[in-house]
């Protein structure tokens, strides 16, 4: 049953495209969310779909601790963080989905 139950969880970790990174919880208030956004594009036959979405703290003494963009749909598109990210006041991130298909992910930034 053991092995089974690890079988599973490494199945999983595999075939999830969401990207996590840095703190994405609060704890002792030290971290809240400034941004969501849900993110769709439909499928297009023969062709790949992207999007690219920046985001940028208005302060400068602000900077970005947890970033998650979570795929909703389990499908086979990838997401990437370019530019920026943990330790900075800016991010660019890019979504990019297989040849015909769509994408649905829901972008969390944390400072």
């Amino acid at each position: 049953m053991l092995k089974l139950i690890i079988l599973f969880c490494v199945f999983t970790t595999v075939y999830s495209r969401s990207v996590i990174v840095g703190q994405t919880y609060d704890y002792n208030g030290l971290v809240k969310k400034v941004f969501e956004k849900e993110v769709e594009l439909a499928s297009i036959p023969l062709i790949k779909r992207t999007q690219e979405i920046s985001f940028e703290l208005a302060g400068t003494e602000q900077k970005i601790k947890g970033i998650a963009i979570k795929d909703l749909e389990n499908g086979l598109s990838v997401a990437s963080i370019n530019r920026g990210g943990l330790g900075f006041n800016f991010v660019n991130i890019k979504l990019k989905s297989e040849r015909g298909s769509g994408f649905k992910y829901l972008i969390e930034i944390y400072a």
